[in-house]
C-alpha cells in the first residue's frame, strides 16, 4: 500500500448508566461498544473508515477514501507503552442494588417542602484504548471513570434549577466518604435562598468569580481559541499572538491530562503519551494544543489529539487550568469593593475568533463595601477574553469542575480548573 502514513485504533467501552427521577429508578441501561477506526494519509490527504473488520480491510477502505491531495503530514508519537489504572473498588463488584440504595439515600438529602422535583443520576465507564501506526508504535491503557450528578428544582417567588456533580477517573471508592451527601445537601441548602433571591444590578462591574465560573471561562474562552485546527483556520483571535503577552505577568494556564481529573488520560488517539502542556507563562502565549498533523505544521508539540469512540481524532482540552494566585477570597472582596460574586455556570456562548463571551452563572452576591451581601439570582457574565486576562487579580485555591466538551460532533470527558479571580466584565440578567 502506497501511503506516507497510518495508524489502527481498536476501542472498548463499557457504561452503565442508573437514573433515579423523583423516587422513581429508571430502567439500568448497559452498553458495551467495541468498534476500530483506521486512517490512511495518502498524498497529503487523509482517507478514514470505521468498521470492526481485519486491518487489511479497515486499511484498504480508507486508502480508497483518500480521493485528492493535500498538505497532511505527520510528527512521530513517541514510543508508544502501556497504562492500566488500578481502582480500590472494582465498581463491578458492588452489586446494582447497593448502587440504587446508594442514590436514594444522597436523594433524601435533596428533599425539602420547596424542592419540587430531584433527579441522580450514576454513571461508571471502562475505556480500553489500543492503538498502532505505520512507524511501529503501540500503545494499550485501561481507565475507569465513575461519579454522579445530583439535580433538584425549587420554587418559591421564583422556580429554580441547581446541580452539582462528581466525576473522576477512579473506582467505586470514591462514594465511600460524605462528600457526594454534601453535595446534596449543598444544592437544597442553597435552592432555599436561591428562590427567594433578587434579580441581578446590570452594567459593567468588578466581578469574582468562584473556581467553577473561573475553569469554564478558561475552558470555553480561552482554551478553545489556542487549539491549532482553530489556529491553522484563522478562527482564534490568538493565531498571530505566539510568543506575545497575552495575559497578566502572574497568570499562568496549563492544559495537563496526566492529573486525575475527570479528562486524565495516560495517552492521547494517536498514540503519543500525556505530559503537561504549558500554554501561558508569566502571560506569555508560549503554545497551543496539537495533534500531530497541527504539529507538523506549526512547528509544535502533539498529544492533545482526543476521539469519541473511533470517530476522527481532533485537537481537544484535556483537564485545562489556570494556575492560583496568592490574594485570598477576603482579600478579592476587598479589591473589588462593589460588584457581584458569581458562583458555578449553566452554560453560554464564545467566539474564539472575536474573543467574545457570554456566560450564565448558577447564583451569585451582590459584593457591597467589600464583603457578601444579598443573594441574585437568573446572572449572566459577558465580556472580552484578553481584556479579561490582562487585568485579572487570582486568588488561592485551585479547584477542578468536571464535565462534557462537544466540538464536531464530538463529547470527551474534560475538567476545567481554577482559583477565585477578580475580573472587570459586564453583569445583567440571565
Amino acid at each position: 500500500m502506497d501511503v506516507e502514513f497510518y495508524d489502527i485504533r481498536q476501542i472498548e467501552t463499557s457504561t452503565l448508566t442508573l437514573t433515579l427521577d423523583n423516587g422513581c429508578i429508571e430502567k439500568p441501561k448497559y452498553d458495551v461498544i467495541k468498534g476500530k477506526g483506521f486512517r490512511v494519509l495518502k498524498n497529503g490527504f487523509w482517507g478514514i473508515f470505521s468498521g470492526n473488520v481485519s486491518d487489511k480491510e479497515g486499511l484498504g477502505r480508507a486508502a480508497r477514501n483518500a480521493v485528492g491531495s493535500g498538505d497532511g503530514k505527520v510528527v512521530p508519537a513517541g514510543n508508544g507503552g502501556k497504562f492500566i489504572f488500578r481502582v480500590k473498588e472494582n465498581p463491578e463488584d458492588v452489586s446494582i442494588e447497593e448502587k440504587v440504595q446508594l442514590m436514594k439515600e444522597i436523594e433524601k438529602e435533596l428533599k425539602a417542602d420547596y424542592i419540587v422535583s430531584t433527579r441522580v443520576s450514576y454513571i461508571e465507564n471502562l475505556r480500553k484504548f489500543e492503538y498502532r501506526d505505520s512507524s511501529g508504535i503501540e500503545v494499550y491503557y485501561e481507565v475507569p471513570r465513575i461519579g454522579i450528578v445530583v439535580q433538584a428544582v425549587a420554587k418559591d417567588e421564583s422556580l429554580q434549577f441547581l446541580s452539582k456533580r462528581l466525576l473522576k477517573p477512579a473506582g467505586y471508592e470514591i462514594f465511600r466518604n460524605d462528600k457526594i451527601f454534601d453535595m446534596a445537601s449543598e444544592v437544597r441548602d442553597i435552592l432555599a435562598d436561591l428562590v427567594k433571591a433578587a434579580t441581578p444590578p446590570s452594567g459593567e462591574m468588578n466581578v469574582v468569580m468562584d473556581s467553577s465560573l473561573g475553569g469554564v471561562f478558561i475552558h470555553e474562552a480561552f482554551g478553545h481559541a489556542v487549539e491549532a485546527d482553530h489556529v491553522l483556520q484563522g478562527s482564534t483571535i490568538l493565531s498571530d499572538k505566539l510568543g506575545e503577552k497575552v495575559a497578566a505577568e502572574n497568570v499562568n494556564v496549563y492544559d495537563d491530562p496526566t492529573i486525575e481529573e475527570f479528562g486524565f488520560s495516560p495517552f492521547d488517539d494517536e498514540g503519543v503519551e500525556a505530559k503537561r502542556k504549558t500554554i501561558i507563562k508569566d502571560g506569555v502565549l508560549t503554545s497551543f494544543l496539537h495533534s500531530r498533523e497541527t504539529a507538523a505544521k506549526l512547528n509544535g508539540k502533539p498529544g492533545n489529539a482526543r476521539a469519541q469512540s473511533v470517530a476522527e481524532p481532533i485537537v481537544r482540552m484535556s483537564n485545562t487550568f489556570i494556575d492560583e494566585g496568592d490574594l485570598s477570597f477576603e482579600e478579592l472582596l476587598e479589591e473589588a469593593r462593589d460588584g457581584v460574586y458569581l458562583v458555578g455556570s449553566r452554560g453560554g456562548e464564545t467566539n474564539p475568533a472575536t474573543g467574545y463571551f457570554h456566560f450564565n452563572a448558577q447564583y451569585g452576591y451582590v459584593i457591597r463595601n467589600g464583603e457578601l451581601a444579598e443573594m441574585i439570582r437568573d446572572v449572566s457574565l459577558s465580556g472580552n477574553t484578553l481584556s479579561i486576562l490582562h487585568s485579572i487579580k487570582l486568588g488561592k485555591g485551585l479547584d477542578f469542575d468536571p464535565g462534557f466538551c462537544g466540538k464536531s460532533g464530538q463529547v470527551v470527558p474534560v475538567a476545567d480548573g481554577a482559583p477565585p479571580s477578580l475580573v472587570r466584565a459586564f453583569v445583567g440578567g440571565a
